[in-house]
């Protein structure tokens, strides 16, 4: 059977191949322990799953607007006043299955064949597939652990051509959890602000999730605003994601392109996903400040156990629920069974086949010296996991 060629544009995600890989190994009655998780391991706040099942009493049963309906997508305006100083209007939401639909739809959108994307590395893999699946071309910005895995001004304005369309950046970041100040958001502004063709997609998924201080979002530079795509969510926040709904928060002509596309692709978002998101967004942050306090803990208990291991390089995630460390220094050694790791792939591998804990490799986010590890799990498996990596390395000749 002849398929389309589509296909060959894009790839596999990694973070899922490795969760369908441990999947595989449990079915067989290996104890896998599981770090390669990009979802909280909480569940979902007592208060969202009532308004969910009022729903359901309700009848919240039949087609809603592609865009969400009108008193949910009032109630994310009033989250992004209260708690990042945005004023928008109803009609410049769009609520998706997923914040991973609110990114496609934002590059279809935008981008045409042959227009330029920039994307600093690390980043999130489905950034650049995305892309690729609209007919664009991805320009990679190599960013550096020294530099807290940001780009800077500089980086940027020799990045940026005549083809450039669109910015996509995250922060909190997937995978190093590199969160952007307001003044380096500010010098990326003076920037944007000389070239007007160019849009910005902020991620802001992991918004809550920052042990740092108040979250700064690009889109508060009145200059750029209307050319800022901000990308949201419920999943990571408030547990949620397996409810499945993002957001994008944009200029009146951005959404409605996007509610466009949309309504050909799913129509609208669960309707009782989009009641209990207005729990979600207008209730009680306590659960959230509680999970938000956990990870931290669970963040000290990870640097711990990272610095014991040897030849490892990693700075302390200043946001998310990921560490990235490089580790560079065991490629070229071989294993017991005689086999050199050529590769982060080869030691992600090697540490679910023979260690059998999971984490991602680091070149599925544009950085192949490391890996990502999430303590998005218990202390317990935290502590589990990095034993059998610390043994598994050790190993290595």
């Amino acid at each position: 059977m002849q398929l389309s060629s589509l296909l060959t544009r894009f790839n596999e995600p990694e973070t899922l191949k490795m969760a369908k890989l441990g999947r595989e190994l449990l079915a067989k009655g290996i104890d896998i322990t599981d770090l390669s998780l990009g979802e909280p391991d909480f569940d979902t706040p007592d208060h969202i799953k009532e308004a969910a099942k009022k729903a359901i009493d309700d009848n919240y049963s039949h087609y809603t607007p592609v865009a969400g309906y009108l008193d949910l997508r009032q109630a994310v305006c009033e989250k992004l006043k209260r708690d990042n100083g945005l004023d928008y209007t109803p009609e410049q939401i769009v609520v998706s299955t997923g914040a991973k639909q609110s990114i496609a739809n934002t590059v279809l959108a935008i981008v045409d064949a042959g227009d330029e994307v920039i994307i600093p590395t690390p980043y999130w893999v489905t950034y650049s597939e995305i892309v690729k699946l609209g007919g664009g071309t991805v320009k990679l910005v190599q960013t550096t652990l020294d530099n807290g895995y940001k780009i800077t001004p500089e980086q940027l304005e020799a990045a940026i051509t005549e083809k450039t369309r669109l910015f996509m950046f995250s922060s909190p970041c997937n995978p190093t959890g590199a969160v952007y100040t307001k003044e380096e958001l500010s010098a990326l502004v003076k920037i944007f602000e000389q070239h007007p063709q160019v849009c910005i997609m902020s991620d802001e998924i992991y918004e809550h999730i920052n042990f740092i201080g108040a979250h700064e979002s690009i889109a508060q530079f009145p200059s750029i605003k209307d050319r800022v795509i901000v990308i949201n969510g419920l999943s990571k926040g408030f547990a949620m994601t397996g409810w499945r709904l993002g957001y994008i928060a944009a200029s009146a002509e951005i959404a409605k392109a996007c509610d466009k596309i949309q309504g050909q692709f799913t129509s609208a978002t669960n309707s009782i996903t989009q009641r209990a998101a207005i729990a979600a967004l207008t209730g009680d942050l306590r659960p959230t400040e509680a999970m938000v306090a956990e990870f931290k803990k669970r963040r000290a208990k990870v640097m711990e156990l990272l610095h014991a291991i040897p030849n490892i390089a990693c700075s302390e995630p200043p946001g998310a629920f990921y560490v990235f460390p490089d580790v560079h220094h065991y490629f070229g050694r071989k294993t017991p069974a005689g086999e050199t790791i050529a590769n982060a792939d080869e030691l992600c591998m090697y540490f679910l086949n023979t260690a059998h804990v999971s984490v991602v490799t680091g070149k599925a986010f544009g950085e192949p010296n490391c890996i990502r590890v999430s303590f998005a799990n218990s202390v317990e498996k935290i502590e589990a996991g990095f034993k059998k990596i610390a043994d598994a390395l050790a190993e290595l000749k």
